[in-house]
């Protein structure tokens, strides 16, 4: 790897492949010979180039040039670059050594640069982990400004947007390249609501290819124009960057945005999106209609709050009476379809911590006494949640749940029935099964959970957020597609003699054969879908999954019909 792709990878400079930059500045100028463009971080000054040549072919001068094209970046190689290219081939542009997030936009009192009629660009793309210190404060600064506020998990491409659209006149035109993740991680919910208020209209475009060889991010181009908000977007799909030229007047697609600001299906094809939605409606109810999702106990502390059996016994805390028995924190010991009394005497045994603090209001009881008094020494009664309780070593136990959600995970998140009759912390979720729901219901729903329309459903509700992981809040897992309860019973009486070898199969992680047996007995043999249907819905699947984790496992196991 040479020392030249290092270093442009630590500054997330992915140079744009021309044929790219070209349409998008074609777009944005939109026959304006008079236009004037700017592209915040121009690098070496591909978007440039595109804008001064198309701007150039519109009639307009050299000396012109120099007013109408602006490109910003902080590495002086790059602007180097970019002045010797443009200088080849007659061109100019004005290039302005500075960070952009310093740049004032013409909003404010004493602007840097004026508004542009068109912005152009590819933001540098460096995940939150390397985006830290002071660049991280002023960006984050310069989207408030504008009205977003971003969490400590954004990457540099989020503010560099919203800034960026400051600098455009009321109906300029905004064109950038954007990670796929813009539709899809949790963070960027602030930038995805902040262009619907923005703009009047809002374009996408989806490549079937990667269009950058050196990065495994997949990319979207991003059209904006205009001001005022919209309900919906227009969608194109091509196979690659060549293929752009061919798009036309009337080719998109019109998509209505759901509420909640999150679009990862929009990297669906229309036909899977509306096979999805078609079978969803007819066959299948959200998690909510069997029992609501619900948060753990929120101890504040689980360190000092949760105990293994070897504290328990140091302090002589009483089962039962001042400790309660509960699932670890964390779901890496979740590995079946049950969690067992065999499975919790076995993590009480390996010492993890297999109790919940949870005395009577009036204890004070010696033992509870001093184990309290490591608390004080430990500070953790000045925890927030500690301090909002009226007694802060008692935290609000939740009623024990019959199955847990493991609500965090890389793979798809599980329902793990809860035959131990334990309690649980805010690590995972728990489910407590209404009345009416057949009775079946406790164990079938971990093993049915695991065909592909819950599966896609979880990655089209989900978040994603750092390291591929897939976030389903209670909200977001209240909407999860299951069978309905009597295709729940159907498939059940065919599944329900086969859970033994399910459960060995995912305890060791062979879990793709699980999900294919569960798509043949309850998609085809129960509710009969077709074959061209149930391949629909596995390779949405496939796609989604694999874009949320391809930027961290670069090999990731496929699902079956892949």
């Amino acid at each position: 790897m040479s020392s030249l792709f290092v270093e442009r990878k630590a500054r997330g400079a992915f140079f744009t492949p021309p044929v790219l930059a070209n349409f998008l500045a074609k777009w944005a100028i939109h026959d304006n010979p008079a236009a004037r463009v700017l592209d915040p971080t121009c690098g070496e000054g591909v978007f440039l180039l595109a804008a001064a040549r198309e701007l150039y072919k519109l009639g307009a001068t050299e000396e012109c040039l120099n007013d109408q094209v602006y490109g910003v970046d902080l590495h002086q190689g790059s602007l180097a670059e970019t002045a010797t290219q443009l200088e080849s081939e007659g061109l100019d542009a004005h290039v302005v050594a500075a960070d952009f997030f310093e740049l004032a936009p013409p909003s404010e009192l004493f602007p840097s640069i004026g508004s542009f009629d068109a912005v152009v660009g590819n933001p540098p793309f460096v995940r939150y982990q390397q985006h830290i210190g002071e660049p991280r404060r002023i960006s984050a600064k310069a989207a408030l400004r504008q009205g977003v506020r971003l969490s400590g998990l954004a990457s540099s491409w989020a503010a560099l947007l919203v800034h960026a659209g400051s600098f455009l006149a009321p109906q300029g035109r905004l064109a950038m390249v954007m990670p796929a993740e813009l539709l899809s991680v949790g963070y960027a919910e602030p930038v995805r609501q902040w262009l619907r208020r923005r703009f009047a209209a809002v374009k996408l475009v989806f490549f079937e290819r990667h269009q950058f060889p050196d990065a495994l991010e997949n990319v979207v181009l991003l059209l904006t124009q205009g001001t005022g908000g919209c309900d919906a977007f227009s969608l194109y799909y091509v196979e690659d960057g060549e293929d752009l030229n061919r798009i036309q007047p009337f080719d998109e697609y019109a998509v209505a945005l759901s509420g909640d600001g999150k679009w990862t299906d929009l990297m669906l094809s229309i036909p899977e999106r509306k096979i999805f939605k078609s079978i969803a409606a007819k066959h299948f109810v959200g998690l909510a209609e069997y029992g609501s999702p619900e948060l753990g106990t929120v101890t504040g502390a689980n360190s000092f709050f949760t105990l293994n059996e070897k504290t328990r016994r140091e302090f002589g805390l009483v089962p039962e009476i001042q400790v309660a028995k509960i699932c670890p924190p964390g779901t890496r010991h979740l590995r079946g379809l049950t969690f067992t009394r065999r499975d919790w005497q076995d993590l009480s045994d390996a010492g993890e911590p297999v109790w919940l603090l949870y005395p009577a209001p009036d204890d004070r009881s010696e033992a509870l006494l001093q184990y309290l008094a490591t608390g004080l020494e430990k500070g953790v009664p000045d925890a927030y949640k500690c301090q909002v309780r009226s007694l802060w070593w008692r935290p609000p136990i939740v009623p024990t749940p019959d199955l847990f959600f493991t609500y965090m995970s890389h793979r798809y998140p599980r329902m793990i029935t809860n035959t131990a009759g334990v309690n649980f912390v805010n690590s995972m979720h728990g489910v407590r099964l209404a009345k009416a729901v057949p009775s079946i219901a406790r164990l079938a729903l971990p093993v049915l959970a695991m065909n592909s329309v819950t599966m896609l459903g979880a990655e089209m509700y989900g978040r994603s957020y750092g390291g591929g992981i897939l976030k389903m809040e209670p909200r977001e897992a209240a909407r999860l597609p299951l069978p309905c309860p009597s295709d729940l019973v159907r498939a059940w009486q065919t599944l329900r003699h086969e859970v033994r070898r399910f459960d060995s199969s995912i305890r060791r992680g062979e879990w793709s054969a699980v999900v294919e047996r569960v798509d043949k007995v309850l998609l085809r043999d129960v509710l009969k879908l077709s074959d061209p249907e149930v391949s629909a819905i596995s390779t949405a699947l496939n796609t989604l999954r694999r874009r949320r984790i391809s930027r961290n496992l670069p090999s990731a196991e496929t699902l079956p019909g892949a």
